[in-house]
């Protein structure tokens, strides 16, 4: 018997980001002109109540604001993210790790080489709902998939290397949605560990952005908890972030990554909008030893 969905309290709060981004990835996939399809994002959304997220009660004023805010932005962000972890995977990371997946159904919707593992990293609960929502849609994972509960504030490394990880190996690593969300000592704790954990040739995939007053105006219109979600990750540009530890960073803003996607510049990362910040998504190589 297929285990009804049961909608756990990490997804209430801050943790509700994830049913947005679902929303988002949900709208994405529904344009003919898409950037990715995600077929499973309409599926997470449809098993919540919408008494309990305000991402699964409909188009209200204020998550419409929001959409037209970030819609870009994340379906941008997608294609980038996707296409590094599948070109990661199809040079030798047989490895990936999705660190605070959220309902990110990559496991499901991409085409990875044979052989990958792709580790999926949350809290028990919110793994417990995205398994259950897929099951009951007869989802079949299109890899090698394994699932890690933990928290990352807590000793992520040990659980997943008990998981099966292999840290002499190569991997590529994914944090998406995270880096702005933390404070600067725990972005950088959470780079130390990804790179203590990295072998030679890994690679690591994020995004990254600057709050802003649109920003700030959009969440508040959806929660006061999002209100302060912003806690600045790294404080030094990500190119030095991340070559400090020994990667090789390659940097796009999110608006040269948009005009490359034929898509116009999100309009919380627009140059031309005073009221607008900055945003990035990068991607980082460990160099193998010459």
């Amino acid at each position: 018997m297929t285990q009804e969905p049961t909608v756990p309290e990490s997804l209430a709060g801050i943790g509700a980001t994830a049913l947005g981004v679902a929303l988002l990835r949900a709208q994405e996939s529904s344009r003919p002109d898409r950037l990715f399809d995600d077929p499973y994002a309409r599926h997470f959304l449809q098993a919540v109540d919408p008494a309990f997220s305000p991402w699964a009660a409909g188009a209200s004023a204020a998550t419409a604001r929001f959409l037209q805010v970030m819609a870009e932005q994340v379906a941008v962000r997608t294609r980038f993210l996707d296409r590094a972890l599948l070109e990661a995977a199809e040079r030798g990371c047989e490895q990936v790790v999705l660190l605070a997946c959220g309902m990110d159904a990559r496991a499901f919707r991409l085409a990875w080489p044979p052989g990958t593992k792709v580790f999926e990293l949350d809290f028990a609960d919110v793994l417990a709902f995205k398994a259950a929502v897929l099951d009951s849609r007869g989802a079949t994972a299109a890899c090698h998939r394994v699932e890690v509960a933990t928290d990352l504030r807590q000793d992520w490394p040990r659980a997943l290397t008990e998981s099966g990880f292999n840290p002499g190996r190569p991997a590529a690593w994914l944090a998406e949605g995270i880096l702005y969300a933390l404070p600067p000592e725990a972005a950088d704790l959470l780079l130390d560990r990804i790179t203590a954990l990295s072998a030679p040739a890994s690679m690591l995939a994020l995004d990254h952005m600057k709050d802003s007053e649109l920003l700030r105006s959009a969440r508040a219109d959806i929660s006061a908890e999002l209100v302060d979600l912003w806690r600045g990750g790294p404080t030094e540009n990500l190119d030095a972030w991340l070559a400090r530890r020994g990667w090789q960073p390659a940097v796009t803003d999110i608006a040269e990554a948009a005009a490359a996607c034929e898509r116009p510049i999100p309009p919380a990362f627009d140059p031309a909008r005073p009221s607008a910040g900055r945003g990035w998504l990068a991607t980082a190589h460990l160099p193998k030893p010459r």
